[in-house]
């Protein structure tokens, strides 16, 4: 098959490098420019990350040598060379909505990592195997924009990736009118690495700037349904959360207490999981996991260093089912921050937009 050239813009930060490594062995894409800011263009891209590339793998060979462009400066260049782009910029909200929104007018899909369109009505927040029917609204988008090929398709926050999947067939199959979850988030959540940040280490940081608000907020949009071009947040479940930033490396992990409309078996909640596939399951995309939610029959696990990359780093692990004396249930979960929550997660729409008909390769 003919590849979709990629673009990934923000390239050089934590994210972006995520992203580099991802396309690098990619069977659908293929990496044609990177670009971060101008203090980075000019360079090449192994030149731009030297002494600050945090991924445990090298830099891949078609990275090394392709030259870091402006992404403002340079929007035209881009453009004529991809068929999307990743967005990973780290820009105040004004600043990436302007960059976004003038990508996709361009004609360049955009898939952005970031916050700053995700509450945008008709820019649909997706994850794969919860809500595929909101790039739908795509189509209002466009109108909006005055586009033919040009959106913007947002990925959620990494924090509720550990948990909102566990939740969602509970959700569908029980009714969910009551949630708490308290998230412990790594390190690499803020972008950084242990020698980067040594006041990390051994320590726990209990606030996250603006983390606890997504928290509550993003899994109504993801619930929400596409109405007369835009969507819709659901109403409930209600939720409220806390966040930690943790002394680990990868992997946010989440303590979760549900009350149900129905309450059901302990064995019902087991049998949702193991059975549990998705429309990236269905379609079976190159990053999507074969299962979305395994469980861990033992005391002491999800554990973060273990489990954080099971089936590549796509997967949730969950564990420690049982039943709570305020809340119904109890249990834990866990994702890859950086991989289920970031980059891979934004790959994985890419992937469905593609497979669904809303990126077509060449120009």
């Amino acid at each position: 098959m003919k590849k979709y050239r990629v673009g990934i813009v923000g390239a050089t930060g934590m994210v972006g490098q995520r992203y580099v490594l991802l396309i690098a062995g990619h069977p659908w894409f293929a990496l044609s420019a990177v670009a971060a800011s101008a203090r980075s263009a000019g360079k090449s891209y192994e030149e731009a990350v030297s002494g600050r590339w945090a991924m445990g793998a090298p830099i891949p060979d078609c990275a090394k040598k392709l030259t870091v462009l402006d992404a403002g400066a340079d929007m035209e260049k881009i453009v004529s060379e991809v068929d999307f782009i990743f967005s990973a910029v780290d820009m105040k909200k004004d600043e990436t909505v302007a960059l976004e929104e003038a990508y996709a007018g361009r004609e360049c899909p955009v898939i952005s990592n970031n916050s700053a369109n995700r509450w945008t009505p008709d820019v649909p927040m997706v994850i794969p195997e919860i809500n595929p029917e909101h790039i739908t609204v795509i189509e209002s988008q466009r109108k909006r924009l005055g586009t033919q090929r040009g959106f913007i398709a947002a990925k959620s926050n990494c924090s509720i990736q550990s948990y909102v999947p566990a939740l969602h067939p509970l959700r569908s199959a029980f009714g969910i009118n009551a949630v708490l979850a308290c998230t412990y988030q790594a390190i690499s959540g803020a972008g950084k690495t242990f020698e980067r940040w040594p006041e990390m280490i051994d320590n726990c940081i209990h606030y996250i700037g603006g983390e606890e608000e997504k928290s509550e907020r993003e899994p109504m949009k993801i619930w929400g349904k596409v109405e007369n071009g835009a969507i819709i947040p659901a109403v409930n479940p209600a939720i409220t959360s806390q966040c930690l930033r943790v002394a680990c490396s990868d992997g946010h992990m989440a303590a979760v207490f549900v009350r149900f409309d129905k309450k059901p078996s302990r064995d019902a909640i087991l049998d949702s999981w193991a059975s549990f596939k998705g429309r990236a399951q269905e379609l079976k995309l190159p990053t999507a996991p074969e299962r979305l939610i395994h469980y861990f029959t033992e005391d002491n696990r999800p554990q973060s260093r273990l489990d954080r990359n099971l089936e590549n780093g796509m997967a949730v692990s969950a564990g420690r089912l049982r039943e709570d004396t305020q809340y119904d249930y109890k249990f834990v979960c866990l994702s890859h921050n950086t991989l289920r929550g970031a980059a891979g997660g934004a790959v994985l729409l890419a992937e469905l937009l593609c497979a669904e008909g809303y990126i077509r390769p060449g120009r």
